[in-house]
């Protein structure tokens, strides 16, 4: 399920399993056959070496077509769509519960939030 700093998640099971185990968590919902998904894969990759924190903040990938359980419960329609969740609730970041499409900056600010937010929690505040 996991490699390097990202979890590949397979399943509804796995992503609930994730929330479970990690205060919060970034998802990407992505497809192999996007092309805005491969532009901003390496970017998503680098935020997620940069801010996990193992059990407090977690970055997952979900492959809409393999995980097709998981993209239909959190009622995805495009992609990428990056969503971001604190104890298995969807949360917005930054005023947005959603990012769609290959944002780079909006990405950013919202790893940036989550990083700082984990930052807190284990330091225990």
């Amino acid at each position: 399920m996991s490699s390097g700093p990202l979890h590949h998640i397979n399943s509804l099971a796995d992503l609930q399993a994730l929330f479970a185990s990690t205060t919060y968590v970034a998802v990407d919902f992505y497809a192999d056959w996007c092309g805005p998904c491969k532009a901003i894969a390496p970017h998503y990759e680098a935020l997620a070496k940069q801010h996990s924190a193992p059990g407090v903040l977690a970055f997952a990938k979900v492959n809409v077509d393999k995980a097709q359980d998981a993209a239909q419960a959190h009622g995805i329609t495009a992609m990428p769509t990056f969503m971001f969740f604190k104890e298995g609730r969807q949360v917005a970041v930054n005023g947005q519960a959603a990012i769609r499409g290959a944002d780079p900056r909006a990405l950013s600010a919202a790893a940036e939030k989550l990083g700082g937010l984990a930052k807190k929690r284990m330091a225990g505040a």
